[in-house]
């Protein structure tokens, strides 16, 4: 069982999909997403995924999440 509990800050993507669909995702775990019928649903969905994607991270890896002071998000425009 991890030691004591604390909160940390992780950022999340949303996206609305072409069905209307709100897909979030956070980047910093592997393989955590979901979505929901409206933002607030998937607000909630993503909360509960990240719970259980950090119970799958080791303290080491915890730690290192939590130590995270600065995340940004960019784009850049190519031609395709």
């Amino acid at each position: 069982m991890k030691s004591k509990s604390k909160k940390i800050t992780l950022p999340i993507i949303v996206e609305k999909d072409e069905d209307g669909f709100y897909v979030v995702e956070c980047p910093l775990l592997k393989s955590c997403y979901t979505q929901g019928e409206t933002l607030d649903e998937a607000l909630k969905n993503i909360h509960e995924v990240i719970e259980m994607c950090l119970e799958e991270e080791s303290e080491d890896e915890l730690a290192e999440i939590a130590n995270i002071k600065e995340f940004s998000f960019h784009t850049v425009a190519v031609e395709v």
